[in-house]
């Protein structure tokens, strides 16, 4: 699992969110994102995370083509379009009440050979994980969803249920305030941070790229149908 942290740069206002369409170049196309932050808040806007984190996918820090990928929260659906557009079979994911103008990102955004390889699917974390297979992605993506304390336990589960132990989890965030950290808490107990560096992003948006995984385990039980088999692993989640 990888953390993104990055700091936003001075200065820079809300009017962005006000903008009807931003645009971006990546993976040598022209997406255009139209936001409503009037109707949807939060959710229906670009976030610097969901840049740096397309750069970071760009840059080929993971193989994508052919891979399966969720993102998580999803808002406008720029990550997740970017991951199809480089090859993933992706599930874009959010609430419900964001869905219609998620898909509507998303269609507009993707060539029609490509939009089969995109599925736009509801999730709330914690609440309707039986519509997904344990351990059913092999990337996990999300862009500034750690915000609200109160959702850290559920999206922890969900993370947990997404994942296997050959899963990549990356994720984009602002590290600003103590509940912040507090999640960094949480999930250190079930996650280890192994690697971390640095770049820099236009706008002067400096990031640094930590690799988590799962902490190890020593000992794992597994029922076979005939035996008990005892296992150990270092990795994502076990399913």
């Amino acid at each position: 699992m990888a953390l993104v942290p990055y700091e936003e740069t001075a200065g820079v206002g809300l009017q962005k969110f006000h903008k009807p369409l931003a645009t971006f170049s990546f993976a040598n196309h022209t997406i255009q994102i139209r936001q409503d932050w009037r109707q949807l808040g939060v959710a229906a806007v670009v976030w610097d995370a969901a840049v740096v984190l397309c750069t970071y996918l760009e840059m080929g820090a993971v193989e994508l083509r052919g891979c399966s990928a969720v993102e998580l929260g999803a808002g406008t659906g720029l990550v997740g379009i970017l991951a199809a557009l480089l090859g993933a079979h992706v599930t874009i994911t959010d609430r419900k009440v964001a869905l219609e103008f998620l898909k509507s990102n998303v269609q507009a955004n993707l060539p029609p050979h490509i939009q089969p390889n995109a599925v736009v699917k509801e999730l709330t974390w914690g609440q309707n994980l039986g519509s997904y297979s344990p351990g059913e992605f092999e990337l996990i993506l999300g862009a500034d969803i750690i915000y609200l304390e109160e959702t850290f336990a559920d999206l922890l589960q969900t993370l947990e249920h997404l994942s296997s132990k050959r899963s990549v989890i990356l994720l984009a965030c602002r590290i600003r305030y103590e509940r912040d950290n507090n999640f960094l808490a949480m999930l250190e107990r079930q996650f280890t941070l192994l690697e971390s560096r640095d770049f820099l992003l236009p706008r002067s948006v400096s990031s640094s790229i930590c690799e988590i995984r799962k902490k190890q385990q020593r000992y794992g039980q597994r029922e076979d149908g005939y035996s008990k088999v005892l296992y150990g692993f270092i990795g994502g989640p076990s399913t």
